[in-house]
């Protein structure tokens, strides 16, 4: 699927996040341009909050904050349409499974 600056994610309708231009989005990793994790988590949680059969958009998010340890206060950096979603899902991701699987909770100093 190509995407251009300007669409809505998820369900294509107007929103307040949009797809940004690359180029200010997007930042160098090992040589690739890739968007800065803060947009993709922003355009992640709108495609899924929206767009009611999207729910791996939201396990994506999930994946990211355990994946690369993100803190709880990047949502603070995120469009307030998606905060709350940001933080629920941050909460969630802290808390092992009934399997007892998952990860342990963050210490405070790590949060």
């Amino acid at each position: 699927m190509i995407v251009t600056a300007g669409e809505y994610p998820g369900n294509r309708k107007p929103k307040p996040i949009t797809f940004p231009d690359p180029r200010s989005a997007a930042v160098k990793c090992e040589g690739y341009d890739v968007l800065r994790v803060r947009v993709l988590i922003e355009l992640k949680l709108a495609a899924g909050l929206w767009t009611p059969n999207n729910l791996r958009d939201l396990a994506d998010v999930q994946d990211l904050i355990l994946a690369l340890e993100l803190a709880r206060d990047l949502g603070e950096q995120l469009d307030t349409s998606v905060r709350h979603e940001y933080y629920r899902i941050w909460d969630v991701a802290q808390t092992p499974d009934h399997f007892g699987q998952g990860v342990k909770p963050r210490s405070p100093q790590s949060a």
